[in-house]
């Protein structure tokens, strides 16, 4: 159903770089997919700084559409930035994300939904890419392991942290922000605000326009990223025990090696010229000092959230159904 007046019950986010080609095909068949439904909804098509003409397509486009809102950032800032100045202007009580090379299926967008307007137990929906037309066994086999170390290393099992087309709650959007390259990880970040979530298995196309924006280099960006989400996820609110305990690792051996070195210079050898001397101050100083660094974290954590910072937790208060008012 398309947008009327008043709020939409669905906001589709896109994020959109250099897709001219695709950009009526995808808007045509967002709305295809949607006018069926008895969701109102919105499209709001975020161009992350395009220089190949998309601008000025959306423009054309939203002449047509009255239920497409486009979103210009002033330049390249990258897809998650794009993502969130979609977040920033939803309005729906329903949010779905789907990139813009069409090899996600816009029509698959009302099976994510039902599943979140039949289940009141499930925050989000994650697409699963099951049959996929564009991985190589050179792209497969570096998923698969991401796949499973993300799921490992954040405790939110998936089969595909890649598929762009979720679809959220919009309370789990609202407590959420994306920084970085951090879209990768949204699932983590939904689970950390409290979401449950599913997954569902989702077509997939071959990309039949414009070019792949990913390269080899996006391996390493995923792996520094997954070591600040799963400190994020596990040390946020208590940093001392991630400074502090790798600190106490590196005190412990240099103050054993330091008290076997003192016996011995109290049983007369000479200790001075030793290796092992230097090796036991620098890991004693050291965990100090991390031990140093995770108690500075603990006050600039509590100053954060007493300044009105991110809430420290989020929670809901159940109304029982025959409590009178």
């Amino acid at each position: 159903m398309p947008l009327t007046s008043s709020a939409p019950d669905v906001s589709i986010v896109v994020p959109i770089f250099n897709e001219v080609g695709n950009l009526p095909a995808l808007v045509e068949r967002i709305g295809q997919a949607m006018n069926g439904q008895a969701l109102t909804f919105e499209l709001l098509a975020v161009d992350d700084g395009s220089t190949d003409g998309s601008r000025e397509q959306l423009r054309k486009l939203a002449a047509d559409y009255a239920w497409l809102r486009p979103v210009f950032l002033a330049r390249n800032y990258g897809q998650s930035s794009a993502l969130q100045a979609g977040f920033d202007r939803v309005r729906g009580r329903y949010v779905v994300t789907l990139d813009a090379d069409l090899q996600n299926e816009p029509g698959d967008i009302p099976l994510l939904l039902e599943r979140l307007e039949t289940d009141p137990d499930v925050d989000m929906v994650s697409g699963w890419r099951k049959d996929r037309q564009d991985a190589t066994l050179s792209r497969k086999v570096p998923s698969r392991i991401a796949n499973q170390l993300i799921s490992r290393a954040t405790d939110v099992h998936l089969h595909d942290y890649g598929c762009a087309l979720k679809a959220y709650r919009r309370h789990i959007i609202d407590r959420i922000r994306l920084y970085g390259e951090l879209h990768r990880f949204i699932p983590s970040l939904a689970r950390e605000a409290g979401a449950r979530i599913v997954e569902v298995p989702v077509c997939h196309h071959a990309r039949t326009h414009g070019v792949s924006k990913y390269g080899i280099d996006r391996t390493f960006r995923v792996v520094l990223d997954l070591i600040l989400i799963v400190f994020f996820m596990r040390y946020r609110q208590r940093p001392l025990h991630a400074f502090g305990g790798l600190g106490l690792w590196l005190m412990t051996p240099g103050g054993l090696i330091l008290s076997w070195l003192l016996v011995e210079k109290m049983l007369g050898h000479d200790i001075g010229g030793r290796p092992l001397l230097l090796a036991g101050v620098m890991l004693l100083l050291m965990g100090m000092q991390l031990v140093v660094a995770g108690l500075v974290g603990e006050l600039l954590i509590r100053v954060y959230y007493e300044a009105g910072g991110a809430p420290q937790f989020h929670a809901e208060e159940y109304q029982s159904p025959n409590r009178t008012p």
